[in-house]
């Protein structure tokens, strides 16, 4: 099939129904996870599809159309468009505006050594067989490790004259230790976190992330663990690892600055924001150690790509300066409302799903102090790792985290750990206690491979930046 011809032919037709404006993607999607559990092979799990999405903008309002069937013209599915662009134009209360930005053309390919896609499934197997056997821990009954690889090659064609390509490769892994002495009582490790860890790398993330290595220290704390005091419920210093320091950043500034849901359009899926567009320049997010970047520009991260999906070239925007809420992650028609630029975060999870605002990598810029640091400097708290739970409501406010294991700190030193230890709070009074941050030794790129949102619900693959953090007068436990 020649791509570019068949979309030149939809843009042509768009342009005779006199659409004011049109885009066609067009997208080939690969994925594979194989996982082991309790020393047994899992079900493989491979799919492929391919597919055609056409936007069409007309009388103000959005018309929107996908499909995999290559015998239906281009043409077809345009006037479909058109004529639920023209249906919903009858309810829109005000019509949609774009923000400018020029045509863009070019190529975007994702870093990786080695293509996972490449590798003989029979080497993939036996690699995680590997793992599973080391992970066979005497006293523990429980063990799972897993890879996934994702691969998407998609085209963008825009009335405004964008022809992009685009091809990108992300790799994820991860472990799991436990021991469950009873229906209710349970302790789990997992490496690099409960999820895994996902980034734009090829195969050799595997070998990169050292899993093998880890395998007696998790054990041995889901040993600790079976042994260890329930967390403690008081208000005192907190230091959090950067995996659920991740979390807390991915749920507590990422989704309150996605601008449609701060302009009520994601309300009954998952709530609203309370970071309004009034508060933006005056808002004290948090304290001025608390810097975020939208960087869809990283090498690394699962959330970056060469132009959004809607052909907005990536760029690296500031979110919050030094506390103060700047900007939000936003596509043309939320930034035009605001008489804003596009921060390219316009994403669908594939061809099936038209884009909307998503995060793309959402990175807390790194401090000057490493973890050892910030735990000699505490008299009294407790350290968190490894995010077990979490729930927040409806304007991401308030909310609560658990992880998978505690230590309390006394006189500046780590001393017994604790089980099912859980912090709770505010957004803003939370991210205004932040006292101290993980310089850039102590940063780590996390990726999250199903951040869900939308009606249809959509998952996307985003990635949180940070390094450890300290908070003071923080309450845990209860």
């Amino acid at each position: 099939m020649d791509i570019e011809k068949f979309a030149t032919e939809g843009l042509s037709e768009a342009q005779n129904l006199r659409a004011s404006y049109c885009d066609i993607r067009f997208e080939i999607i690969n994925d594979e996870n194989i996982s082991f559990s309790d020393g047994q092979p899992q079900p493989i799990e491979l799919s492929q599809s391919a597919g055609w999405a056409v936007r069409v903008l007309k009388n103000g309002a959005w018309g929107f159309v996908s499909g995999d069937n290559p015998d239906v013209p281009i043409t077809i599915m345009v006037g479909q468009a058109i004529k639920i662009a023209e249906a919903s134009a009858k309810l829109m209360r005000e019509p949609v505006e774009l923000s400018a930005r020029p045509a863009e053309t070019g190529e975007y390919e994702s870093y990786y050594n080695i293509d996972p896609f490449a590798i003989p499934m029979k080497e993939k197997i036996e690699f995680l067989a590997d793992l599973d056997s080391a992970m066979e821990q005497e006293g523990l009954n429980s063990r799972s490790c897993f890879a996934d690889f994702h691969k998407i090659e998609k085209w963008f064609f825009s009335s405004e004259g964008s022809k992009i390509h685009q091809k990108i490769i992300q790799t994820g892994g991860g472990m799991t230790l436990g021991q469950a002495e009873s229906r209710h009582e349970r302790a789990e490790r997992s490496y690099p976190r409960p999820s895994g860890q996902y980034q734009s790398r090829g195969y050799e993330l595997l070998k990169d992330l050292g899993f093998k290595p880890n395998v007696p220290r998790i054990a041995e704390e889901v040993r600790m663990l079976l042994k260890a005091s329930p967390c403690p419920e008081k208000t005192t210093k907190l230091v959090l690892s950067g995996d659920i320091a991740a979390l807390v950043m991915h749920e507590s500034i990422g989704h309150p600055l996605e601008l449609d849901r701060v302009f009520g359009m994601e309300r009954n899926f998952s709530g609203i924001s309370f970071a309004t567009p009034d508060k933006r320049n005056n808002l004290h997010y948090g304290s001025p150690l608390l810097t975020v970047m939208a960087d869809p520009t990283d090498t690394y991260g699962v959330g970056s790509f060469g132009w959004d999906d809607e052909g907005v070239k990536a760029r690296r925007s500031p979110l919050i300066e030094k506390g103060i809420l700047r900007d939000y992650l936003s596509s043309r028609e939320t930034a035009a409302r605001l008489g804003l630029k596009s921060t390219a975060a316009m994403r669908a999870q594939g061809w099936q799903n038209i884009p909307i605002c998503r995060m793309t990598n959402t990175v807390l810029l790194p401090g000057n102090k490493t973890m050892d640091d910030m735990i000699s400097e505490v008299d009294d708290g407790i350290l968190m790792a490894g995010p077990s739970s979490w729930s927040i409501d409806d304007l991401r406010k308030n909310f609560q985290f658990g992880c998978e294991i505690g230590w309390i700190i006394k006189n500046g030193r780590l001393k017994q750990p604790v089980k099912n230890p859980t912090f709770t709070g505010c957004t803003t009074q939370f991210w205004n206690n932040l006292d101290a941050v993980g310089n850039l030794s102590e940063f780590t790129l996390w990726g999250t491979p199903n951040c869900g949102k939308g009606q249809p619900g959509q998952t996307a693959r985003t990635g949180e930046g940070t390094a450890p953090l300290r908070f003071h007068d923080i309450q845990v436990g209860g």
